[in-house]
């Protein structure tokens, strides 16, 4: 890759305007914040280089042992194990940041949506900030990005307090830092609303203009909540889209915001995935989520907070385990854990070299589960 400093970038994106039919384009910040906070090949002037230098080599190092612990065993676990055929569009609900883990398992996807609490946050802050605020926010990024490659899901709570008030677009940089680690390079980023009919309006410079002018960086980043990030295999032509919605999946809200559940009912059938999802998916305020699910996933990979047998089974879906579980790591996970112990017991024991998602309550145990309805086998 041909190495261009962010000052190029940035001098690209104020020379020419790059709105266009489909909102403003950002990609000119996407490949900045891609050196700058996913480290990337490339070099900045903008931080200065000691504090550069000190986050990319740490990232870089945990970054070199997550593909060794993980995304390695992971790729060759989930090349064998996925089947042919699946929707080429993946719906991953309370993802968190979380692109990374879907690339894994779905590196061919066409579409990958991801929805969770967290904005993916204003892109343009790094040409604005100052050194020492960008030291300060790039030190958010290097604590929770380091933390998410070691344990390979994010507490929810830090999540939130790192991404809603950040100075730079923390979620954003998850994402791009998810495409360098899969061997990806960005081709657009643009950001839009979903409207209640499920169809999105990308920001035009207006909508900018208008929208963006908050002091607070938490309203900013509210305001820039949702991306497209279109992209392609390094070497390669085809491009693929990732999109993120900040979005609460509860009963209440997406009856008060029906765009959400519109936009992903209209994909019709889905590949889906979940981990570490604070098992939300058992209570009963996500009936609706729930219902999605059953309704519009043919497979889907998760731990144990996805989508309980007590629900999956009458609806047709079969279970396949992997790994170990004895009991949930958390008592939000005490209603289901039972039978998530009885359907381990009862299967095959069959191998899992990777932790996926939460550990069980022995904070030992690994495990997986694959939920198929059979007609998509």
């Amino acid at each position: 890759m041909r190495l261009v400093s962010i000052a190029t970038f940035i001098a690209i994106a104020l020379a020419a305007p790059r709105a266009h039919a489909d909102g403003v384009d950002f990609i000119a910040e996407a490949k900045a914040l891609s050196v700058v906070g996913a480290c990337a090949e490339g070099t900045t002037d903008k931080v200065a280089p000691k504090v550069y230098e000190a986050h990319c080599k740490r990232i870089r190092a945990v970054v070199e042992d997550y593909n060794k612990r993980w995304r390695a065993p992971a790729r060759e676990f989930f090349a064998a194990h996925v089947p042919a055929g699946l929707p080429r569009k993946v719906v991953y609900p309370f993802a968190g940041g979380d692109l990374a883990t879907a690339l894994a398992i779905y590196p061919d996807a066409d579409e990958i949506t991801t929805i969770s609490l967290e904005p993916a946050g204003d892109p343009r802050t790094l040409s604005t900030l100052k050194p020492k605020e960008i030291q300060s926010a790039l030190g958010v990024v290097t604590k929770e990005l380091s933390s998410f490659y070691r344990a390979n899901y994010s507490v929810t709570m830090n999540m939130i307090g790192a991404m809603r008030g950040a100075k730079l677009p923390t979620q954003l940089i998850f994402g791009l830092s998810a495409l360098v680690v899969n061997g990806y390079e960005p081709d657009s980023l643009r950001y839009f609303e979903v409207k209640d009919d499920g169809s999105l309006k990308y920001l035009e410079q207006a909508d900018i203009d208008a929208g963006a002018k908050a002091e607070s960086a938490g309203a900013r980043n509210s305001f820039f909540s949702n991306i497209e990030l279109v992209f392609h295999k390094t070497g390669t032509a085809r491009k693929q889209v990732y999109r993120h919605i900040m979005a609460n999946l509860n009963d209440a809200h997406l009856k008060k915001y029906p765009g959400t559940l519109a936009h992903l009912e209209a994909k019709g059938t889905v590949a889906g995935m979940t981990k570490a999802a604070s098992y939300l998916l058992t209570f009963g305020e996500f009936s609706t989520m729930r219902k999605y699910i059953i309704d519009h996933v043919a497979w889907m990979v998760s731990d144990t907070t996805g989508l309980a047998p007590k629900y999956g089974t009458p609806a047709g879906f079969e279970y396949e385990t992997y790994g170990s579980f004895t009991t949930s790591n958390m008592p939000a996970g005490k209603d289901v854990s039972p039978a998530y112990a009885k359907l381990f017991a009862a299967q095959p024991k069959r191998k899992l070299p990777f932790r996926f998602g939460y550990p069980d309550g022995t904070f030992r145990n690994g495990h997986l589960i694959v939920m198929t309805k059979p007609k998509a086998k």
